[in-house]
């Protein structure tokens, strides 16, 4: 096997999140391909066969790449999007762009063409997809703590736009099912349940992708064993007690009913600032 064969072997096992990433920040499905595309250009020219992390690595280059296609989009004075349809493209996937849809949602489309470049990829690339501050202002030029505030910001405007009718019934379903396999080591059952471009992030980190989250989950069947299901501030979520004491919380993101976005909270402050309710 060639470098190039070996990289454009790994370069294709990072695909599906690079390009969930560029949809969620450019809302276009050929835009997204682009930048894509982009990504493996600039990998095959950089020599980075030794890069450990090469899935953060191509995130961060995805990210610039967007950024760059953001800041043009305002520079040329392109009208705000006021209603968004999937733009033609050479290979249209309907499966993607029905993803892309369910996971952002129309009205949210709307509301995040309104961010400022950087409020779009701070907020996307850290509430959607796990990636930490300090890798965020490494993208954007800023300091963790400038990113911090540009995520909030964003997610402030983000949250007052109208949100859609939560079906709670169909939630507490997917949950049950997760929780489920999880006691039983159900890996097949786990992979049923999670999106395939899945992200699990916790205060130890960031897992992404079904089979790595699956896989993470079933070595957690002492927990799920314990875990039982809460309301999370009104959204269907999974709480660990111990001594009739919060340890631990999961909440979950949701798109066409499966798990997108699963989000393992252990610290007390954090636990502190969520409101349980018996589901």
């Amino acid at each position: 096997m060639t470098d190039n064969d070996f990289l454009a072997e790994r370069f294709e096992a990072h695909r599906g999140h690079l390009r969930a990433v560029a949809h969620r920040m450019l809302g276009s499905v050929p835009e997204a391909e682009d930048a894509v595309q982009e990504a493996w250009f600039r990998l095959s020219r950089s020599g980075t066969r030794e890069v450990e992390n090469l899935g953060g690595w191509l995130t961060t280059v995805v990210g610039r790449v967007c950024l760059d296609m953001l800041r043009s989009r305002r520079s040329r004075g392109e009208e705000p999007l006021d209603t968004w349809r999937p733009a033609p493209s050479a290979d249209p996937d309907p499966a993607q762009d029905a993803l892309l849809a369910d996971s952002v949602g129309l009205a949210l489309l709307v509301v995040l063409d309104t961010l400022s470049p950087a409020e779009r990829l701070a907020f996307v690339l850290h509430d959607l997809f796990g990636v930490p501050f300090e890798e965020i202002g490494g993208i954007l030029g800023r300091t963790p703590a400038t990113a911090r505030q540009l995520a909030s910001r964003a997610r402030r405007r983000v949250r007052g736009a109208e949100a859609p009718e939560v079906d709670l019934v169909r939630q507490r379903e997917v949950v049950d099912a997760f929780l489920a396999a999880a006691r039983n080591g159900n890996f097949e059952g786990l992979l049923a349940v999670l999106n395939p471009d899945v992200v699990a992030r916790s205060e130890a980190g960031v897992t992404s992708g079904a089979s790595r989250v699956a896989a993470g989950a079933t070595g957690f069947a002492h927990l799920a064993r314990v875990a039982r299901p809460v309301l999370v501030d009104g959204a269907t979520g999974l709480a660990v007690y111990a001594d009739d004491r919060l340890e631990r919380v999961l909440t979950f993101t949701f798109v066409a009913d499966h798990i997108s976005v699963v989000e393992i909270v252990s610290d007390p402050s954090r636990l502190a600032g969520f409101t349980i309710e018996p589901a």
